[in-house]
């Protein structure tokens, strides 16, 4: 049997809205997929909008919000190349992945939600008929993706991502250019939501979602059942 191919789409969008802070990608929602990808036998690819090393939201990267995954990754030299070299979202195509996968962390509600070589990307997997798997902040990046109806591809799927009471946890409700979950029922996403912080992974046919940073590993599990 010959190995899953798995697209990790991350963010390159670095500023937190004008509060002259950073942001870019979880720490947490990168690494605990990755190596739940790896240790599964995937082989994997990691692209973003502009290529090469893509911003890490510092704020992942703070002791507290360590796990044994961004441990391991720490002390991963070849992981770490991996993600400094990662190759141009546009000169990538569906037909080359069994699937994709978005790490959230704010960012992509700033690129990655309307770039539009993400978008045809994502329309092409589910065109394919090939799963779609996105974590916390990242379901931004369906929110402008259509389906073959020309519909949003969100309406009447069942769908997560990070909640408006998780963004006020956060205390970052004004500082973001959307609320996510406002924006998945906007579009007639049928959005759920565990408490804040628990785990959810939300499965609707070809699309897979999470909730939350502490949700990315189920999303990777969830997506390699799948394809399986």
């Amino acid at each position: 049997m010959k190995a899953l191919k798995v697209l990790i789409i991350l963010t390159s969008h670095d500023k937190l809205g004008d509060t002259g802070k950073k942001t870019g990608f979880w720490l947490e929602e990168f690494a605990s997929p990755y190596y739940q990808f790896k240790d599964a036998g995937v082989n994997m690819t990691l692209a973003s909008p502009k290529g090469g090393q893509p911003p890490l939201d510092p704020v992942s990267d703070n002791p507290d919000a360590q796990t044994e995954d961004t441990q391991r990754f720490k002390a991963d030299a070849t992981a770490q190349r991996e993600l400094a070299n990662t190759v141009k979202l546009a000169t990538l195509q569906a037909k080359d992945f069994d699937a994709v996968f978005y790490p959230g962390g704010h960012g992509p509600l700033w690129d990655l939600h309307h770039d539009a070589d993400s978008i045809a990307l994502i329309e092409a997997f589910i065109g394919a008929g090939k799963p779609v798997a996105t974590v916390c902040h990242a379901p931004a990046v369906l929110l402008k993706a259509k389906n073959n109806q020309g519909e949003p591809l969100v309406k009447g799927k069942k769908v997560t991502g990070f909640s408006n009471s998780e963004e006020a946890a956060v205390e970052l409700t004004d500082v973001v250019p959307y609320l996510l979950e406002d924006q998945l029922v906007a579009l007639g996403g049928l959005y759920q939501k565990a408490d804040d912080w628990n785990t959810l992974v939300v499965t609707d046919g070809l699309l897979i979602t999470g909730q939350n940073p502490g949700s990315s590993a189920a999303v990777a599990k969830a997506l390699i059942k799948a394809l399986n």
